[in-house]
């Protein structure tokens, strides 16, 4: 069976984020956030509650429009300029699968929904579930099993259907060590494969190395946001 990490090296890519600004309700939130990620990189953002952590990873991954400036990926595979959210993953707070229906029907449902880019190699959906550690239980209802289970085929979300970009939203909250060392080997996988990942997190995830970019929310926006 193929690994995670078995696989081919990503399409070299750049992400870049030109002068974000965002609202919350009448407010800007954060102004002029610009950032450059290539292959292989990694961007934590830092800062309290309510600053505006998920705020930005929300905008790059193409879920909230911007009030001003853009977030673009390059990519040797394509000539233009695509939206982030094109090429990214984004896992938040919430799961995004359906509890009625079996694990390898969500994942099923991901992978042919997503579909392949063509620029690096998803697995199958029993590798996938191998993978976050959890194999030979794909045919139980999502809604069966523990938050925690629930939490780890989220995640197979990432690996079956390739994105260069992963957007990762405290994404081991409430998790165990376990499952944090697990996860942290997925991300430092994708790194490796020439992967580029921006999360809001304050576990280690495989981000050695990482940029840091502290959001100041709306005490900041008198402020400009580089990386």
């Amino acid at each position: 069976m193929r690994q995670a990490s078995s696989c081919q090296k990503a399409t070299m890519i750049r992400l870049e984020a030109e002068n974000l600004s965002a609202r919350r309700g009448e407010d800007l939130i954060f102004v002029n956030v610009s950032f450059t990620l290539a292959a292989g990189e990694a961007l934590v953002l830092t800062g309290r509650n309510g600053s505006g952590k998920s705020t930005l990873l929300r905008v790059v991954a193409g879920l909230l429009r911007p009030e001003t400036g853009r977030a673009v990926c390059f990519s040797q595979a394509h000539d233009e300029v695509r939206p982030a959210g094109e090429l990214s993953h984004y896992l938040g707070h919430r799961n995004g699968m359906k509890r009625e229906l079996t694990v390898a029907e969500n994942l099923t449902f991901w992978k042919s929904f997503l579909g392949d880019l063509g620029m690096g190699q998803s697995l199958e959906v029993e590798e996938a579930a191998a993978a976050v550690d959890l194999a030979g239980i794909t045919h139980l209802p999502y809604g069966y099993l523990s938050a925690g289970q629930q939490r780890r085929f989220a995640m197979a979300r990432l690996l079956v259907a390739y994105r260069p970009v992963w957007i990762l939203d405290e994404p081991t909250a409430a998790l165990d060590r376990r499952a944090d060392a697990m996860f942290e080997e997925l991300v430092r996988r994708h790194r490796q494969a020439g992967g580029i990942v921006l999360a809001a997190t304050h576990q280690p995830l495989g981000m050695e190395g990482a940029t840091n970019l502290e959001m100041l929310g709306f005490d900041g926006v008198e402020e400009e946001y580089s990386a």
